[in-house]
């Protein structure tokens, strides 16, 4: 099982490197990610730096509320840190929605249920896109920490060390998201609409919350730790190992998406 699975998860990253519609798809990526290095993280990363923006932050939304924004020793990752926290949640949706939306429209999984265990597919498929997201977090973190040590040489080892904390937490995020877009992609026909329905499910899911909020405002703190991303906002004022106290909650939340997956695609006819 183990072994089917790890070739499962390689299959997905090689049709992203090696088949047209992914190279398309990764270099649009990753023109879009250089358009915001080049502007909106590099200018922004300028303004980090002097006192007077320091001041201007600290009026508007308090001396502590995101203090730790400025502790960063690479201005160009404290940047990228923010961006990244709700840019790339957002890519995952899009890029995981079809982890099983064409196979169940091909009628393929026939096919691959004769070679190998749904455990395999399923865990397999969710390994790939894992990897792929991997990939795409090192290439703009890489291009990230270029962007720095251009400014200046020095900051090489703590941009290094900065960045690789920032990619161990970001995977962490990304992991509920892309366990979410596979039970989505399971019940969708295309991944056009299993992205029609994260959309719906985020939705409708923080109305509700907003509903129970005005009733039992307690119960709706609870209720809002069930989404995927719910500590995100908190993470801004967070750099370093500190940032890992918020890691537990979307562990469990793909723990426990993983589970749902695997008895969906055990008992569903597909």
């Amino acid at each position: 099982m183990v072994r089917n699975t790890l070739i499962l998860a390689k299959f997905e990253l090689k049709k992203l490197l090696f088949n047209p519609r992914g190279l398309i798809s990764l270099f649009a990526f990753s023109l879009v990610w250089l358009l915001l290095l080049l502007y909106p993280i590099r200018t922004a990363s300028s303004f980090l730096l002097t006192e007077e923006f320091k001041q201007l932050i600290s009026g508007i939304f308090g001396e502590n509320s995101i203090n730790e924004l400025f502790q960063w020793k690479v201005a160009e990752i404290a940047i990228f840190w923010i961006a990244a926290l709700y840019l790339f949640p957002l890519f995952s949706i899009f890029v995981t929605a079809d982890q099983f939306a064409s196979d169940k429209h091909r009628g393929s999984f026939r096919f691959l249920t004769l070679r190998t265990s749904r455990d395999s597919i399923f865990f397999g498929r969710f390994i790939g896109h894992m990897l792929i997201q991997s990939l795409l977090l090192t290439l703009t973190i890489l291009a990230t920490i270029i962007l720095a040590i251009s400014r200046d040489i020095t900051l090489l080892l703590p941009a290094v060390t900065s960045g690789t904390l920032v990619f161990i937490n970001l995977f962490i995020i990304l992991l509920p998201y892309t366990a979410m877009m596979a039970i989505l992609s399971l019940y969708a026909n295309t991944a056009r609409q299993a992205t029609i329905y994260a959309i719906l499910f985020w939705a409708v899911s923080a109305v509700m919350i907003a509903i129970v909020h005005s009733q039992f405002a307690s119960l709706a703190q609870w209720l809002q730790w069930i989404l995927p991303g719910a500590q995100i906002s908190m993470m801004i004022n967070t750099q370093g190992f500190g940032s890992f106290v918020y890691a537990p909650i979307p562990l469990l939340q793909a723990g426990f998406l993983l589970f749902l997956g695997r008895q969906y695609i055990q008992r569903s006819s597909l």
